[in-house]
């Protein structure tokens, strides 16, 4: 039996710890004597979450029992965490065999000094300040989750979720947690390399509205001629004057926001349909399948064709 603890304290996201715990509880309830549920804060006295609901906790740090999954929140509590707490993990983080933070927890794992030299990542919101105040940490701001060894970081809220069900899966089997995210209503699940927001989000919205109705242009029509010269006319500008004036105003180039939108919608189409690797190829505006095949390369680290057969979800229904 695996002893998993969750880390409570003032200000906690109370997703960022129901998420995970229904997934580990549920996986006990499907094959007993698999985990060991609790939690604990600094005294073991109830803590009020940002949302105004009090939960009480199992134990306090001193007295709770050795976990081999040691979990660690996030929520408006971490921007001026208590030292105790960030001293209680950094003596016993180490110990846990799987540690894990969700949302902003990872703030506190960096802060215990436990993330120096990983590869780590937090809500997209707080990545910046993650690698500002701990530049020893390798912040990835794009997965939802990200494991590095025996230490785990995941983005905010629901991805909690997809990462305790993929330790799930780790643990127990695909079975369970497959059973699992069909009583939560979720998939089995998202892979931990799937951005946490869309191109559209991850730039900035245009303010001029020709530039905005290029950017839904682009995001409606990815098979399409995105060439700087036909988006210019769809703005009615100069393409010298459009290249400049996207950039400026979206945060990045014409040409790297029609990349993102075409990756992430052949990622969907590879995802959720059956349709061949040559067809999402014309679809998606690469061409050939060898052009979608550089871009998923370079981007992912990996081929169309074993993305889908390693991250195709489950639909839990």
């Amino acid at each position: 039996m695996r002893t998993v603890l969750v880390v409570l304290f003032d200000g906690v996201q109370s997703l960022d710890v129901t998420g995970p715990m229904e997934v580990f509880a549920g996986a006990e309830q499907h094959t007993p004597g698999t985990y060991r549920v609790g939690t604990a804060s600094l005294d073991g006295t109830p803590v009020r979450t940002s949302s105004g609901l009090t939960l009480v906790p199992d134990h306090g740090l001193a007295t709770a029992p050795a976990p081999h999954t040691l979990i660690v929140p996030g929520g408006q509590g971490t921007r001026n965490p208590a030292p105790e707490v960030v001293a209680w993990l950094r003596e016993h983080g180490p110990r846990a065999e799987r540690l894990v933070s969700v949302c902003t927890g990872a703030i506190l794992l960096a802060e215990a000094g436990l993330l120096d030299g990983r590869r780590a990542t937090t809500h997209w919101a707080y990545c910046a300040k993650l690698a500002r105040d701990h530049p020893a940490v390798e912040v990835d701001p794009d997965p939802i989750y990200v494991r590095d060894g025996r230490i785990a970081t995941s983005a905010g809220v629901t991805s909690g979720i997809d990462l305790a069900l993929a330790l799930v899966e780790e643990d127990v089997g695909r079975d369970a947690a497959l059973a699992i995210a069909r009583h939560l209503v979720v998939f089995l699940r998202r892979p931990g390399n799937q951005a946490q927001f869309s191109a559209q989000l991850a730039a900035q919205t245009a303010r001029r509205e020709p530039l905005r109705e290029v950017q839904q242009w682009i995001t409606e029509h990815p098979g399409d001629d995105l060439g700087v010269e036909r988006l210019a006319a769809r703005a009615r500008l100069s393409p010298r004057h459009f290249a400049r004036a996207f950039q400026a105003e979206t945060g990045m180039t014409p040409g790297r926001y029609v990349d993102r939108v075409r990756l992430e919608h052949a990622r969907r189409l590879l995802e959720d349909t059956t349709d061949g690797v040559e067809e999402i190829s014309r679809t998606c505006g690469y061409g050939t399948s060898e052009a979608m095949r550089r871009a998923f390369v370079k981007t992912l680290g990996t081929s169309p064709a074993e993305y889908r057969r390693r991250f195709r979800p489950v639909l839990a229904d």
